[in-house]
């Protein structure tokens, strides 16, 4: 997979733009996202959540994809609201 050069697009590598992808689809069981992850993306799913998680604080993914980063941001605080 290939960087885009500053400026092109949204910014986003093609690995970024890939992982928001993945997170805008819905998953019909337990194991098929990480099952995808590895497939399409080759990264174990702890690393998939390492990138998931910096792109959440990423602007360039906020313009990108607002409703997903967004709503990741409100699950992740809520999350870290339990703690």
């Amino acid at each position: 997979m290939t960087e885009e050069t500053p400026g092109e697009g949204s910014g986003l590598g093609e690995r970024e733009r890939a992982v928001l992808a993945l997170e805008r689809r819905s998953w019909p069981g337990p194991g098929a996202k990480e099952r995808a992850v590895r497939e399409r993306l080759g990264l174990s799913p702890t690393r998939y959540y390492q990138l998931l998680n910096a792109l959440l604080d990423d602007p360039r993914a906020l313009a990108h994809d607002p409703v997903t980063v967004n709503r990741l941001r409100r699950i992740r605080e809520e999350r870290e609201r339990r703690r």
